[in-house]
């Protein structure tokens, strides 16, 4: 899979770009500010309605415009010339639109799983030194990769979990008949939070129980290290560190009555604080390094390199399911030692297609120089070495 042309229209710093990709490695050199991370980012936005750089969709339109247009080619394969046009319209205040070969979809969401990306960038640190909810994201967006209906059940879990905290913070304090009728309304709330949960934590755990050797392995090839990389999960129902190839066997079923008997248990937790306790919004994947937690132990250098291992772990996935995902690699040489440029370089060389920015091409292994595109003053043009 690979994007074979990329067009934008005010979208970030871009009143309207054109860019003809190939497969392979293309690198967008430049100055810093100048639009490099936009481009890649607008391939990012496609495949996933997300960006590694902000949580909403305002700052993605040029400032002074209403709306902000990113359109992509995609082909499956190198050896199979089928093609697929997609194009999202971010929309100011209103909602976004999307179409696929230039019809309408009934919503953006649909348009899931046309294009994979498998994106490293600065940020990805976060998900070893970083909030639960980085590393909750990581897993939930590799997961809607691989399944895109997924996306419809995180936000209909996350629609019950709004109301079901609503009617939560109204029984605080609350004592009689008025209190207890609510309470059964809230037996409701625990079945479907129960049952989307449930959904939730088996995609998960069947997602990091497939990655699970890939990571380690990578680890191994990327850091001058010893140190075995693991995954685990901690949950409220599971525990604190669960084997993650043990609790994937366990099913929606297992899993859902499981949610359901633990809201019981915490149900009078949950009035008093007004907030929901249990459920995978409350849970966290566990990073270990040796025998001890990557977060606040692993240095710099470890970090980095089983934030790597987490990204080509996710590539192995999504390749074992029969796609070959678009590698970007946002500014991440920039950040890396010799050692670590080289050996993640020897590690993606062969994908079907690797997009890299760099402010420096000298930043960039010598594996990895393939075309190259000038990013500066608002246009993209290609190097006359390349042209």
């Amino acid at each position: 899979m690979f994007v074979t042309h990329l067009s934008l229209a005010d979208f970030r710093s871009y009143p309207h770009v054109e860019a003809a990709l190939e497969p392979g490695v293309t690198v967008f050199t430049g100055r810093n500010g100048q639009g490099k991370t936009n481009l890649v980012e607008a391939v990012e936005y496609l495949a996933t309605l997300g960006s590694h750089r902000v949580a909403a969709d305002a700052p993605l339109i040029r400032f002074g415009s209403e709306r902000a247009i990113v359109r992509g080619r995609v082909q499956a394969a190198v050896d199979d010339p089928r093609q697929l046009l997609l194009e999202i319209e971010i929309n100011q205040g209103k909602a976004n639109k999307a179409s696929l070969n230039r019809g309408p979809l009934k919503r953006p969401r649909d348009l899931l799983g046309a294009l994979r990306v498998v994106l490293f960038s600065p940020e990805d640190l976060a998900l070893v030194k970083g909030d639960p909810s980085d590393r909750r994201r990581f897993i939930d967006d590799l997961v809607t990769q691989r399944w895109p209906r997924m996306a419809g059940v995180r936000a209909d879990y996350d629609r019950v979990l709004r109301q079901r905290s609503m009617l939560l913070k109204s029984l605080s304090g609350r004592r009689g008949p008025v209190a207890s009728e609510a309470e059964s309304t809230l037996d409701v709330w625990d079945e479907s939070l129960a049952g989307l949960g449930a959904e939730v934590m088996a995609t998960r755990l069947t997602t990091l129980a497939d990655m699970t050797d890939g990571v380690s392995e990578a680890y191994a090839a990327i850091a001058p290290s010893n140190n075995d990389a693991r995954l685990s999960y901690r949950s409220s129902i599971l525990g604190d560190a669960v084997d993650v190839v043990a609790a994937a066997e366990l099913g929606p079923a297992e899993l859902r009555e499981r949610l359901r008997v633990r809201m019981g248990e915490r149900r009078r937790a949950e009035i008093q604080r007004g907030v929901s306790l249990v459920g995978p919004h409350r849970d966290d994947l566990v990073l270990t390094l040796g025998p001890l937690p990557a977060k606040g132990y692993a240095s710099h250098g470890e970090s980095w390199s089983f934030a790597l291992a987490l990204r080509l772990g996710s590539e192995g996935v999504l390749r074992a399911d029969g796609v070959e995902p678009v590698l970007i690699l946002d500014d991440v040489f920039a950040e890396l030692d010799e050692v670590r440029r080289d050996r993640l370089a020897a590690r993606i060389a062969g994908a079907e297609q690797v997009l890299i920015t760099a402010a420096v091409a000298g930043d960039v292994p010598e594996e990895l120089h393939g075309r190259r595109f000038i990013v500066e003053g608002g246009e993209v043009r290609l190097d006359d070495a390349d042209a």
